[in-house]
Parts: C-alpha cells; structure tokens; sequence
C-alpha cells in the first residue's frame, strides 16, 4: 500500500472521530491477479459518507488521464471503471490527488469530487494543480493529512 492511500485512509478515519460521525475508510489488500476498483472505500450509513476514493501521488502539476491512469486487461481506461464501479455501488467517489513538487517544497494534496474528473476526462489531457485547489484541501498537521469539511 502506498503511503498516500494509507494516509487518506488515516485522514477519513481521524475526520469521522473529530466529527462524532459513524463512518470507517479502509484499504482492501491488492492481489496479484484481482481487479482491485479504487484505493479506498468508505463505509457509512449517511449516504455523504459513502465514498470510493482513488489516489494518485505524482511529481508534476498536473494529473494525466493518459500517464497517470491506466486501462485493465480489456482495455477499459480506469476512469470508466472506476465510474461503472461507483454507479453498481451507490458510492459517491473523489480523487485524492498528492503533488509532490519535491525537496524543501510542502506537498499538497487535495479532493476532486468525481463528477469534476468526469467532466475532465471528456475534454482535457488531465487536471491541473490549479484546479485541485480549487475542491476540497487535505491539510498538513503533524498525524497527516487532515480533512476539515467534506
């Protein structure tokens, strides 16, 4: 498991407990041969809570829809998947994106509601940094990322 997605899985958890809210993010372990949909899921019985999240920890300013995303064996581009998944689940999905502009730099990481990906994904070559600042801030503190509003 990536260090990201460990720390959105943490972020989630820590944002559930300062809220009072009933919820719980968690990572399936990746198997070799198995379709694995998105990084993380979210389990809640508010329907705002639950989530499928996907992340993507690049240097650059800019995620790629062709560089950054990949297609299965079927040739299916992740994005469609991952779309498929969420409207057979009900989940409401982000992409949490980490951009890592490297050393003496803070890295940045942000939320991108899916619709928005969606949207990208059918006219641009990817999402902007710029962008990215523009939806939800996953915060630096000393436990991590932390999350403020959803």
């Amino acid at each position: 498991m990536g260090d990201f997605e460990r720390e959105v899985v943490h972020c989630f958890n820590r944002y559930f407990a300062e809220k009072g809210l009933q919820g719980f993010a968690y990572r399936l372990k990746q198997q070799k041969f198995n379709m694995q949909y998105v990084d993380v899921l979210v389990d809640s019985l508010d329907p705002k809570y639950y989530l499928s999240v996907e992340c993507k920890s690049l240097q650059g300013k800019k995620v790629y829809f062709s560089q950054h995303f990949h297609a299965d064996k079927h040739n299916v581009h992740q994005v469609d998947g991952i779309s498929a998944f969420m409207k057979k689940t009900g989940r409401r999905g982000y992409l949490a994106v980490e951009f890592r502009p490297g050393p003496g730099k803070a890295n940045e990481a942000y939320l991108v509601p899916w619709e928005k990906v969606i949207s990208a994904y059918g006219t641009c070559p990817g999402i902007s940094i710029e962008e990215c600042r523009a939806e939800i801030p996953l915060q630096r503190s000393k436990e991590g990322y932390t999350l403020l509003s959803l």
